[in-house]
């Protein structure tokens, strides 16, 4: 007998948008995974020799961005702002902490998934490697901490 089935439509990889609050320009050419995950907490009670397994606090993993150097310096200007946070030089920008969103786009440029990211800080800064050898273009880094982030769509 014959096996009637849908055909599966599986996500491509290569198209996606990041959107970051206060952002006139936030074109990245790589993004790094999303990642979640529970503690496990493990109890033996009365010695027992299989544990009853809980879950435990939720941590998320920090996302890497990557994108060409260009004259924008609005990613080092937030990278900054995290210094100023963390000496409490002053009083921290508003803009310390932001939100945004990681968009998978389809070809045609239409919203298959957006993940919402809360409370994002501006962890790591890397200008680039130079090489006087090498023909591609300087990549610059950022990689982001948050607080959590959700499926929106």
């Amino acid at each position: 007998m014959a096996l009637i089935a849908t055909p599966r439509l599986f996500h491509q990889k290569f198209k996606f948008l990041v959107e970051l609050d206060s952002f006139g320009s936030a074109g990245f050419q790589t993004c790094s995974e999303l990642s979640g995950e529970f503690a496990e907490i493990a109890y033996y009670e009365g010695g027992a020799v299989i544990p009853d397994k809980q879950p435990g606090r939720m941590t998320f993993a920090d996302v890497t961005l990557g994108r060409g150097a260009t004259l924008d310096r609005d990613i080092y200007a937030w990278f900054q702002q995290t210094g100023v946070a963390a000496a409490n030089i002053g009083t921290p920008s508003p803009l310390f902490k932001r939100a945004g969103d990681i968009r998978q786009l389809d070809r045609s440029g239409i919203t298959l998934r957006r993940w919402r990211l809360h409370g994002i800080w501006c962890k790591k800064f890397v200008a680039g490697a130079w090489d006087n050898n090498a023909d591609e273009n300087v990549m610059e880094q950022v990689t982001l901490a948050y607080d959590y982030f959700e499926l929106d769509q």
